[in-house]
């Protein structure tokens, strides 16, 4: 294997180990859920779940869930609560 190689796998594992260093800005994924596949996006700021609750609500149970799963890269406006924000503004 060439040592440029080597050096750029050393490199990554270092990154990995580093997820500060990644901030995911949009994504899509499918959710599969209890009743039935979801799909979701984080995009421009905003959430979207192909869901009905998401619809009525603005969040749901999906993207809770993606906001624990991703903690960790998501931009702090990501993990919060549409319903707390607007508890917030009251």
């Amino acid at each position: 294997m060439r040592s440029s190689l080597i050096g750029k796998i050393e490199k990554a594992k270092r990154y990995a180990q580093e997820p500060g260093r990644v901030t995911l800005s949009s994504f899509t994924a499918d959710f599969h859920g209890d009743n039935a596949n979801h799909e979701m996006s984080y995009a421009e700021g905003k959430w979207q779940c192909s869901c009905y609750f998401f619809s009525q609500w603005g969040i749901c149970s999906h993207s809770m869930a993606l906001q624990q799963m991703l903690a960790g890269v998501l931009p702090k406006e990501a993990l919060i609560s549409p319903m707390a924000t607007q508890s917030l503004e009251k």
